[in-house]
């Protein structure tokens, strides 16, 4: 590789060769993958991610609700229910964290000076 404490550019060059045949390396070259990235339909967004988290905690909560109902008519199995109830607890103090970590970072970004 190296000559007299120099790098032989021919092997430079066919290195740089071999790194644009490992898949998708070639295409960065050619294309923009920033942009390609964000339009991609096969990722979702930050909004779906958002919502599909949203909704299953409102689906644990709502388990947790029916379980603890079933508890009191005296129709569920006390472990079902201390386990739904349980998963809901989490699932709130979860979102509580989540929702403080956004105000939190969203009131850092207003402090930000212009």
């Amino acid at each position: 590789m190296a000559i007299g404490g120099v790098v032989n550019p021919n092997a430079a060059i066919s290195a740089y060769s071999n790194s644009q045949n490992i898949t998708g390396v070639g295409a960065i070259t050619k294309s923009n993958p920033i942009a390609s990235n964000i339009n991609s339909s096969s990722e979702p967004s930050f909004a779906d991610l958002m919502k599909q988290g949203v909704t299953q905690s409102v689906d644990t909560l709502r388990a947790g609700e029916t379980m603890s109902a079933k508890a009191i008519t005296g129709e569920a199995n006390i472990t079902d229910v201390v386990q739904a109830v349980t998963s809901a607890e989490i699932t709130l103090q979860t979102l509580v964290s989540v929702r403080d970590k956004m105000i939190s970072a969203y009131q850092d970004i207003m402090r930000m000076p212009i």
